[in-house]
């Protein structure tokens, strides 16, 4: 059995097209911002039988991979983000993406369903916290009954949980947002992008979202955007 099992490979189903070119910036957990995204399946699988029925669903389960951080050795220790990126734990203790598989997993609400015309089914969602062009593994109907547990301990995420800062965006840099994205990327920002273990109130973050740069400051609890250029 064991022989056999080694031939076993995951192949990608299908690709999610976000407003996150680069990884710096991406939402820390599905659900957070109210990121929109669009999921296409690869060309063997846009059977639209697959996906009947699904539309009955308001969210789904992506199996997806981490594929901006595969490594070749995996460390059975991480530094969560949230413990100020100082402090060890075990990396099944943790959605750390460097793991001895690099597979993640989110719940993300699914809006609707399109027929368009080369591509199939395309899937749109939102609230996904994934990179674009992320290969999505596999897609399963969220159950509340099953898969909403009120009784369950979030350990020392669950700490963490209200932890946020506060976004100012000046006028000037606000007019360039798309009205569609303002709330979106004021959502993102305020989950505090930067690395935990930088706080230099002086230094100057830059990341990449729907086709703008955009470049901010943190100084205690309040983030401000410093500067935005379209590209």
């Amino acid at each position: 059995m064991a022989e056999k099992d080694k031939g076993f490979r995951l192949e990608e189903i299908a690709y999610i097209h976000t407003d996150f070119p680069a990884k710096f910036g991406i939402p820390r957990q599905s659900g957070l911002a109210d990121t929109k995204a669009e999921i296409v399946f690869a060309p063997k699988y846009r059977s639209p039988d697959a996906c009947k029925g699904l539309e009955e669903f308001s969210h789904l389960w992506l199996i997806w991979g981490f594929s901006g951080a595969v490594r070749e050795k995996w460390s059975p220790t991480v530094r969560p983000p949230r413990l100020g990126g100082n402090k060890r734990v075990g990396v099944f203790a943790s959605r750390s993406p460097f793991r001895p598989n690099p597979v993640g997993l989110s719940c993300v609400a699914l809006e609707r369903l399109e027929k368009r015309e080369g591509k199939g089914i395309v899937l749109h969602v939102r609230g996904a916290d994934l990179m674009d062009g992320t290969p999505i593994y596999d897609i399963k109907p969220y159950l509340p009954y099953v898969d909403c547990r009120r009784e369950a301990s979030g350990g020392f995420a669950e700490r963490m949980k209200g932890y946020g800062l506060q976004v100012e965006i000046p006028s000037v840099w606000l007019e360039m947002i798309p009205k569609e994205h303002r709330e979106i990327l004021a959502q993102v920002l305020s989950q505090d992008p930067r690395p935990s273990y930088q706080d230099d109130p002086r230094r100057v973050y830059g990341m990449e979202y729907a086709g703008m740069e955009v470049r901010f400051q943190v100084q205690g609890n309040i983030l401000r955007v410093c500067e935005i250029e379209c590209r």
